[in-house]
């Protein structure tokens, strides 16, 4: 035989837990076909003496759900050794659609997960309605990595039920019906399994409540239903639990959810899972309940963010402690450099130190109510703000702190903030984690994450563009969790969390290691050179949309179904990913 692609002299990590060891890997037509002792010739061979050899990551939850339909890149997960991406999470997505709904699903998408408008307006080109269409127009395209589907309850609830989705009223059976119909079709087709969102923090771009936020029990278990009896799908979902409103919610939302799992019969359901500033205690009371889940026979699971989950405030960026005061409101529909030099302007500072911020939340917006609640409390989000270093350090101590800056210095900790953003000619951005960090460190995470039920998730990949970089998580999990952390997890945790973990509970069992026979999804690394870069605000999106990248030195090769995708840090040009139709041949 000869290989395609040999890889010699590395240390590998397989993806099974095992320790690392030296061998080499053979790759011919997109599998791998030998590991260890490779002694055949090959038309190409990588030299991995001092580097790590592991198997592809796949992130199970992003929301590329529109991007996917114009960009062949899918970055900026592509740069951080993700070779399988699962999109369509939180239950929002754009399929399927009736023709006239599709501003509505812009709109949808635009507000929970911070994706402009405009950029999807222009970018998807809407040759679909049904959700097999979907994904027959993002199979005609190639592109850098694998990804697969989830079909998300929004988009169906409105094609099947219209204006009354999001009138928060109930599905009739026939409603119920239909849709179950059409999410059969599309998990037939190879849907990876079905996501809905119960959260008050997501609301469209006019500030309406999400169709399935409020979506009764049988409609719920109903839909799940449909898992019952498929040889595959699961089941995703992201609720706040009514913690905060009514602490006696939580058990009958989890019962609700566990209903759900109940009702899919076997298939598994991971629930998001964080520590929120509103209800600290919550993620220990959902550990509590799946746990007792799994005595009952139920696979359910919690996805983990790899740090602290919050937003990077910028002037550039979609937030910053000024953006509801009087004075900045008037100047923010200048061009940035203008605006930066009007905040330049000490009179312009001075005069607004002297107001407060108005609303931003409320009827009619998108912005949750905990911006506002946030913005009252300034002093409190200045104990967790810290400005963003090169390399990032994503575990920062309070003394590095805006607020003990101030305190410091002894100036107000509204003036403080004020002149970190202007920092870098405006284009300084603080670190602020809303969640996973009030104890000011990583901890809670690491608890998280050792727990046996925890996949590695939340990367939101896609999203969120002008506040998070969140697609960088799996380079953290490496760097810090399996490489400089003290009390971390070591590398062979870490990899296979991020390989084997996520691909076998998706059931995928193609890929996820590097075994004969599996498909050739490997990452070549330097781990001890592996750095994560300050994310960066880029204008590449469709309409001149921005959004922020992250860069990260160390990935010496990604490879995707055989083919190197990215050498060196930087893309080949390479697009041997495809759709991952699952249930299908």
């Amino acid at each position: 035989m000869t290989y395609d692609l040999k890889i010699t002299g590395g240390t590998l990590i397989d993806g099974t837990g095992v320790p690392g060891r030296a061998a080499d890997v053979a790759i011919k037509d997109g599998r791998i076909v030998a590991v260890g002792d490779c002694p055949d010739d090959a038309a190409r061979t990588l030299d991995a003496t001092g580097l790590y050899v592991t198997p592809g990551w796949t992130d199970i939850h992003t929301h590329y759900d529109g991007q996917v339909t114009w960009d062949e890149e899918l970055a900026p997960s592509c740069f951080h050794g993700v070779t399988t991406a699962v999109m369509g999470s939180c239950g929002v997505g754009f399929a399927p659609v009736r023709p006239d709904h599709h501003e509505r699903l812009i709109a949808l998408m635009e507000g929970v997960e911070d994706i402009p408008g405009s950029a999807l307006s222009e970018g998807i080109k809407w040759r679909w309605e049904t959700f097999p269409q979907y994904m027959d127009a993002l199979d005609a395209m190639p592109h850098t990595i694998d990804y697969a589907c989830l079909l998300p309850h929004d988009p169906l609830r409105m094609y099947v039920m219209g204006d009354r989705a999001v009138r928060e009223e109930d599905a009739t059976e026939e409603d119920l019906a239909q849709m179950k119909a059409a999410l059969l079709q599309g998990l037939k087709a190879g849907a990876v399994g079905f996501s809905t969102g119960r959260t008050d923090n997501h609301r469209d771009a006019l500030g309406n409540h999400t169709p399935s936020a409020e979506a009764s029990e049988r409609e719920l278990t109903g839909l799940a239903s449909v898992l019952d009896g498929l040889g595959h799908g699961v089941l995703q979902a992201v609720s706040d639990f009514d913690m905060v409103e009514s602490p006696d919610r939580f058990d009958p939302e989890f019962d609700l959810l566990q209903s759900m799992a109940e009702a899919a019969a076997g298939h598994g359901m991971s629930i998001s899972l964080m520590q929120r500033i509103r209800a600290p205690n919550q993620w220990q009371q959902i550990l509590k309940r799946v746990e007792q889940a799994g005595t009952e026979g139920l696979d359910m699971r919690v996805q983990v963010g790899a740090r602290g989950i919050g937003v990077l405030l910028g002037i550039e960026a979609t937030f910053h402690p000024f953006v509801g005061f009087p004075s900045y409101a008037a100047i923010a529909h200048l061009p940035f450099t203008e605006r930066v030099e009007k905040m330049q302007n000490p009179a312009f500072k001075a005069q607004l130190l002297t107001e407060t911020s108005q609303p931003l939340s409320g009827d009619g917006s998108a912005i949750p109510p905990l911006v506002d609640i946030l913005l009252a409390q300034i002093d409190q989000v200045a104990m967790r703000t810290y400005r963003m270093k090169d390399p990032v350090d994503y575990e920062p101590k309070q003394e590095d702190s805006l607020f003990v800056e101030a305190q410091v210095k002894g100036e107000p900790m509204l003036s403080v903030f004020y002149d970190a953003l202007l920092e870098e000619n405006g284009k300084a951005l603080l670190y602020f984690p809303i969640y996973n960090y009030l104890g000011g460190d990583l901890s809670v995470v690491h608890t998280m994450l050792q727990h046996p039920q925890a996949l590695p998730g939340l990367s939101d990949g896609g999203a969120h563009v002008g506040t998070i970089c969140d697609a960088s998580f799996p380079t953290f999990m490496l760097t810090h969790w399996g490489r400089d952390r003290t009390e971390g997890l070591g590398l062979e945790k870490v990899v296979k969390m991020m390989s084997h973990d996520t691909s076998r509970f998706l059931g995928m069992t193609d890929r996820g290691t590097v075994e004969v026979g599996k498909k050739a999804d490997i990452n070549v690394i330097d781990i001890d050179g592996l750095v994560l870069r300050r994310p960066r605000l880029v204008h590449d999106l469709p309409a001149g949309g921005t959004r922020m990248l992250q860069d990260a030195e160390g990935y010496r090769a990604t490879i995707v179904n055989g083919a190197i995708i990215l050498e060196n840090d930087q893309l080949t040009g390479a697009r041997p990913g495809r759709l991952v139709r699952m249930g299908q041949d």
